[in-house]
Formats: structure tokens, C-alpha cells, sequence
């Protein structure tokens, strides 16, 4: 029956997105046969005054009346191009997670069943909601540390959201299989393991222990980086569904007219949101992977203190050689080296040319250079790398892409405070000192040293990987003398999972089709 709530999930959303005139605004005279027929029927449901928003207005709107679990599902596409197209992915960039408040009462509620004591004996003071998003508001409280008072900002999952989520996760799971199965174009794309992905960051984003792992590491890494810290985090009063950190006094990175009425140096604020995200970024392999303007404080000093760490970002040093050198290699003009990058990182296939691959670089590359400097977006030169390496068989790789999304928004931040920022210059001085750094002779003895200690690690294994090497032998010869065979529980299991994924797709279809049949009649 969960297959069958799920199809009718799905149907509602389906057609919310119809009458909001989501579905009328994609390009639909492109399509042929039945899908461009489903397309103008679409157009005849939409209502009147949705035709007068633009596309991206008109998904706001619907993703509004669906509710959090699709606003984070569409924060979510916008960091999969690949998957939802570029235009669409920068539609859905636009949503802002802002919801209606919930009643202090019921966070009340939620903090005391979490944190397993009285609202009393945690918060000298709890007062009302002061913002509110899909998963979680935040409260301003105080609270007595040391025998001294001091405020706090407290933020309280949504009653009843991991319910919601999980029961839409189910809508999505439906649709992802019914694209694969019917729609053979889509499989490379892998609808359900994006579906999965989706999943598994929503259940931690879910868990405020998570979020407050999350800011304490941030916070240990940024220690001593001049002009940037998160807030800290108060263990005592953090638990799955509250968390409790350090209430931040400064002005939003949205409020251009408050910073410089505080006589904030913006040009400055911005070279050092850029710098800051990039050392993160290369330095550590941790990065804020929402740092928005609404997420961004600026301090009376010029401090960043940026917030909410629910979604972060990791690469590994792969990936960091990878995005470093490249990056370097635009700088420099060295499209050769930026192409043997990618074949070292195992991103190209093999079978390709370096040199043609060089050569699609530099139809990148050398259009910017012709360019002022403070009109080159490297968030743009990314983009279009990843678009070029499809042609070239790179797979998608999300940590890249989030990567991406990312570098966008902060390069816009910076760009709203300084319109003449100059991304090149302002990138260099810290990508050139970690690639000196860990390219250079001192990077060199790293890698020496991390071999040793890998081989030091692999010798400790040997005696394990030998039994284990003779065990599979043996087991070869006995496939080799008998042939392969499942035990009968093996084989029923097998059977049962095959009947029941084709019986619910059947009912998936018929509740699909029986709903339409039942919104045509009522219109009618």
C-alpha cells in the first residue's frame, strides 16, 4: 500500500506543478508525440495568473504549496546539473528555504523530549522564533555558563518533519524507478541513486548532532584563519533535535546598505569570503557548502561568521590536487597540464586523446584571457569544464559539482559587494601557496611519508589477505568442478523481489491513470 499512497503523492504534485505553470514553461515544442501532447494539455490546466510569473516564480510557488520536503528536494537538484539541465539547476538555486514559523510551545515540546529535561533547566530564557526554515526555526534563548548569562541561539527540528520527508522520499523513490524502467534515455543519469544520495543527506541534515559535528570541525580548522569563524557549539543542551551554539551579533552578507552603514570595508569582506572558502576548500577538504548571503554575519570587527552547516562539503586530496591545479593552470595558460589533471585523477577514460583534450581546454581557457579580469567568473569556467568533459566521457562526480554550485554563490556574494571583484587575483595568493605547499619539494616528502605509512599498513595485512586469497582459490575450484548455484532462500528472495517490483510498478500505473481520469471528470 505504500507504493499506492506514494503514486497518489506523486499525482498531487504532479498536478500542483501543472496549475503553477511549471510544466507549460519548460520547452515543450522542442518534444513530439505524447509528451508534447501531455505538454499543451498541460498549458489548457494552468491557471490564468501563473502564466504571468516568470519560470522560476512559478516554482517557488509550487514548491511552496508542496511543502519543506520538496523545497529541500529542489536545493537539492540545483546542485545537479547534470541531472535537472544548467537553466533549470539555476532556477532552482533561486528558492529560499523560508517557512512559516511553528509555535513556541510545541518547540518547547521537542526540546525537552530530546534533551530529557525541563525547558526551566536549560534556558534561563526561551524566547519566540526569530526565522524559520523547511527542516528547523531557531529560537533566541540564554542560557548560564559558569555562573555567567549568556545568549543563545537554539534551533529546533520541525514536529512531525522526518515523518513528512520520509513519506515523500517514497514519492521519489516511485517516480525514480518508473523513469528508469520506461524511459531507457534517463539511466545514465541513475534516477534512483541520485533519489539515494537525496536521501542519505536529508537523514543527516535531519540530525542536529550532525550539523553541530559539523561547526565544531569547521571551527577547529579555522581557528586561526584571520577574519572568519562559525559559531561554537554548547554540548550540553545539543541532542538529535536541538541545537544549542552561540547567538551571533553582526549584519546579514544580504544587507548592503547595514554593512556600509557600519562602515564595513566590502571590497575587503569580499576578497576574504573568497580567500576564506578557498582555503577550506584545499587547505582542509571540509568546506560550508550553503554559504549564501542569508547564512553570512559580518561582525563589527570585519569577522565573517558564517552559519547553519546542515549541508558540507568534502574533498580528498585528489580531488584538492585536482581542482588546484586546474584552477592554476587557467591562471597560467597551461591547458596541457590542466588536461593531464584529469587523466591522472582517473577522470578521462584513457582511450581519449591528451592533446585533443588540451585542445578543448583551450576553447575555454583562452577567450578569458582576451577579457578584464574582473569580468572572468571561474564559477563560469567550471561550468563550462564540466560541460566540456561530457564530451569526453568524464562521470559525473557530485563532490565536484557541489563544488560547483558552491564556488557560484560565494563568487556571487562577493560580486553583490564589489561588482568589480577580481576573482583571478584575489584566488591566487592561495592557490599558489598550496600548490607550492603540496606540489612543491615539501609536498613531495608528504607523499613519501603517506606512501610509507600505506605500505606499512598493507605489510601488516599480508598474513589476512593470503588466507583470504587461499580461501577464494579453493572456492573458484569447486564453481569450476560444480558451476554456480544459489540455496533455495537465495533463489525464493530472489523471486519475491522481482514479482513485487513488477506488481507495484502496476499499481503505481493504474492509481496514476484512475487519478487523472477522476481531475479531468472534475473539471469537466
Amino acid at each position: 500500500m505504500s507504493n499506492v499512497s506514494a503514486g497518489f503523492r506523486l499525482v498531487r504534485a504532479g498536478w500542483v506543478l501543472v496549475r503553477e505553470g511549471v510544466v507549460a514553461a519548460l520547452p515543450g515544442e522542442e518534444l513530439s508525440g505524447l509528451p508534447k501532447f501531455g505538454w499543451r494539455m498541460a498549458r489548457l490546466f494552468t491557471r490564468r495568473r501563473a502564466l504571468a510569473y516568470e519560470r522560476s516564480d512559478r516554482l517557488a510557488k509550487a514548491v511552496v504549496r508542496l511543502g519543506p520536503s520538496y523545497v529541500k528536494l529542489g536545493q537539492f537538484l540545483a546542485t545537479r546539473p547534470d541531472v535537472v539541465g544548467n537553466d533549470m539547476a539555476l532556477d532552482l538555486a533561486t528558492l529560499q528555504d523560508k517557512m512559516h514559523t511553528f509555535p513556541r510551545a510545541e518547540a518547547i515540546v521537542a526540546i525537552e523530549a530530546s534533551l530529557g529535561r525541563k525547558i526551566g533547566d536549560l534556558y534561563t530564557q526561551f524566547g519566540d522564533p526569530v526565522a524559520a526554515a523547511s527542516i528547523a526555526q531557531v529560537h533566541a534563548a540564554d542560557a548560564v555558563h559558569d555562573g555567567i548569562a549568556t545568549k543563545v541561539a537554539v534551533k529546533v527540528i520541525r514536529p512531525g518533519v522526518r515523518r513528512r520527508f520520509f513519506q515523500d522520499l517514497e514519492s521519489y523513490f516511485l517516480a525514480a524507478r518508473l523513469q528508469e524502467k520506461y524511459i531507457p534515455s534517463s539511466r545514465r543519469l541513475r534516477p534512483v541513486e541520485v533519489t539515494q544520495t537525496l536521501a542519505q543527506t536529508t537523514k543527516i541534515e535531519m540530525d542536529l548532532r550532525l550539523e553541530a559535528a559539523a561547526l565544531s570541525e569547521l571551527g577547529e580548522s579555522t581557528r586561526d584563519d584571520p577574519g572568519f569563524r562559525v559559531p561554537s557549539v554548547d554540548w550540553e543542551r545539543t541532542g538529535r533535535d536541538v541545537l544549542t551554539m552561540e547567538w551571533v551579533d553582526g549584519v546579514k552578507m544580504n544587507d548592503i546598505a547595514g554593512l556600509e552603514a557600519a562602515g564595513h570595508d566590502l571590497k575587503a569582506i569580499a576578497a576574504n569570503l573568497i580567500q576564506s572558502f578557498l582555503r577550506h576548500t584545499l587547505r582542509d577538504g571540509f568546506f560550508h557548502a550553503d554559504m549564501h548571503p542569508g547564512n553570512l554575519f559580518v561582525e563589527a570587527n570585519g569577522t565573517i561568521v558564517a552559519v547553519d552547516l546542515g549541508i558540507a562539503g568534502r574533498l580528498g586530496k585528489k580531488e584538492r590536487r585536482f581542482l588546484a591545479e586546474i584552477l592554476y593552470g587557467f591562471i597560467t595558460r597551461d591547458y596541457l597540464r590542466v588536461a593531464e589533471v584529469h587523466f591522472e585523477a582517473g577522470y578521462v577514460p584513457r582511450q581519449h586523446n591528451v592533446a585533443a583534450f588540451a585542445q578543448a581546454i583551450r576553447a575555454i581557457g583562452e577567450p578569458i584571457h582576451g577579457q578584464p579580469a574582473e569580468t572572468i567568473s571561474m564559477a563560469k569556467l567550471l561550468t563550462l569544464l564540466f560541460e566540456v568533459t561530457e564530451l569526453f566521457d568524464m562521470a559525473t562526480r557530485p563532490e565536484l559539482i557541489l563544488l560547483q554550485k558552491t564556488m557560484v554563490v560565494v563568487e556571487g556574494v562577493a560580486r553583490t559587494l564589489d561588482p568589480a571583484f577580481n576573482m583571478w587575483k584575489t584566488a591566487e595568493p592561495v592557490v599558489g601557496d598550496w600548490i607550492s605547499g603540496n606540489l612543491g619539494p615539501r609536498g613531495m616528502m608528504i607523499d613519501v611519508r603517506d606512501g610509507a605509512r600505506a605500505l606499512l599498513t598493507l605489510a601488516r595485512q599480508v598474513p589476512e589477505l593470503a588466507a583470504r586469497t587461499d580461501r577464494l582459490s579453493r572456492e573458484i575450484d569447486l564453481m569450476a568442478e560444480r558451476g554456480l548455484r544459489f540455496d533455495e532462500t537465495t533463489a525464493d528472495a530472489i523471486g519475491k523481489a522481482e514479482a513485487r517490483y513488477s506488481r507495484s510498478g502496476r499499481w503505481a500505473l493504474w492509481v496514476i491513470a484512475l487519478t487523472l481520469v477522476y481531475i479531468a471528470w472534475k473539471l469537466i
